[in-house]
């Protein structure tokens, strides 16, 4: 009967279904202090072929979904300077970024090589493991009260890097061809991702440097811009001319093979606040959030539960195994991490459980795996599960780290006081 009523229901009032359930159970969740990207993936599940099967996979569902990935990346790269990326890996700092990623990603690794994993799923399972989702952790620690906390610093540095790595991994395994097992063939596929990388990288040096130049003369360009929005005539063409400038860069990434997520997230990260008002770049945040977190984000990870197929589970040992090395992995890299940045135990280990939220990053990677087919419907079925209950347990834990932390740090000051 699913799938009956499935074709017979108009696409828009589909799309209207699947929207109405995401923010009502979105809402649900941001009620309990918990994301509302968890309620939506759930409202995709309930509403998919794992429960109700009242709405199915289609192709007009995967373009709003990718339209979701590019405005979520879009945002999450508005969270993020050029100045923030080198912080996050300036002196002592550069052992909580480095050890947070490559922990979680060996681990993942060896997960993938333990099953008898291919080579490009043991990649993407240990990417999975080891990203952190930037926005996510920024909505704990904001609930919480603790994003200006030393901590909470620590956290956002180590997730800028996690995020930024995982992407650049991303884009080189996405062009990897594996179709050739000849030795002549494999060097000749790896020299070229490798040239394609690295003149990519090119092009966003010399466009940071030119926007460095150009920011040096914020005076003089910010009102010849301030004079160019008032002589247009159309609404919101600040934001039309980002979008604009930031799709020119996806789609040089995808010309030179890698996945336009790559592109999308470094064009934003370029783009020079210094040369905007604070009224118009906070106008510029307001109208991509609007768009992003109102319409095509709920869809997206409504739709993530959609692709979730629950029978496709067959290997609990494999999703218990996923679910704890993710969790454990990351905090042993964020508590080995913080002690070599000289950062005391219990700060530490606040650290390695703040790191844990994947969420939102997560499954764009594991979205883009299932749709390039790198991955089934089991393996992103599990990669679903390990997202929604690392994101679901970190802020509970979080709050009991900055619990036991806090008072210590006043007992502290009281005996340095004495």
């Amino acid at each position: 009967m699913g799938p009956l009523l499935h074709s017979a229901i108009p696409f828009t009032l589909l799309l209207l279904i699947l929207l109405l359930a995401a923010k009502v159970m979105g809402e649900m969740f941001e009620r309990f202090k918990q994301p509302a990207m968890i309620g939506e993936v759930l409202a995709g599940i309930i509403l998919g072929p794992s429960v109700l099967s009242l709405i199915e996979p289609s192709q007009e569902l995967v373009v709003i979904s990718d339209l979701g990935i590019l405005m979520l990346v879009i945002l999450a790269g508005m969270e993020i300077e050029v100045d923030d990326l080198r912080n996050s890996i300036r002196g002592k700092r550069f052992w909580v970024a480095l050890l947070t990623f490559l922990v979680p990603l060996l681990s993942g690794l060896f997960i993938g090589l333990g099953f008898g994993f291919d080579y490009t799923l043991t990649i993407f399972m240990g990417l999975c493991i080891a990203i952190t989702a930037l926005p996510v952790s920024i909505r704990i620690l904001m609930d919480l009260g603790k994003l200006k906390t030393d901590i909470g610093q620590q956290i956002i540095s180590a997730a800028i890097f996690n995020d930024i790595i995982s992407l650049m991994i991303l884009g080189v395994i996405i062009d990897f061809k594996q179709n050739t097992l000849d030795v002549q063939d494999f060097i000749t596929s790896t020299t070229l991702t490798l040239l394609q990388v690295f003149g990519f990288l090119v092009l966003l040096f010399i466009t940071y440097k030119l926007f460095r130049q150009v920011s040096r003369k914020v005076a003089i360009i910010s009102p010849k811009i301030e004079q160019f929005l008032r002589f247009l005539k159309g609404k919101e063409s600040l934001f039309a001319m980002m979008v604009i400038f930031i799709l020119i860069f996806a789609s040089l990434s995808e010309s030179l093979g890698l996945h336009f997520i790559v592109g999308a997230f470094f064009g934003t990260i370029l783009i020079p606040r210094s040369l905007f008002s604070d009224k118009d770049y906070s106008g510029l945040k307001q109208t991509t959030s609007t768009i992003t977190m109102g319409f095509l984000a709920p869809i997206f990870f409504a739709y993530m539960g959609i692709s979730f197929q629950l029978e496709a589970i067959t290997n609990l040992l494999l999703l218990i195994i996923i679910i704890l090395v993710a969790f454990v992995s990351k905090f042993i890299g964020g508590y080995i991490g913080g002690r070599l940045a000289g950062i005391s135990g219990d700060k530490s280990v606040a650290i390695g459980i703040g790191l844990n939220a994947r969420g939102i990053m997560e499954l764009v990677i594991a979205s883009i795996a299932l749709q390039q087919g790198f991955i089934d419907v089991s393996i992103f079925s599990i990669l679903v599960i390990m997202a929604l209950t690392t994101t679901l347990v970190t802020p509970i834990l979080l709050k009991g780290a900055f619990r036991y932390v806090e008072p210590k740090k006043n007992r502290e000051m009281n005996h340095t006081k004495l």
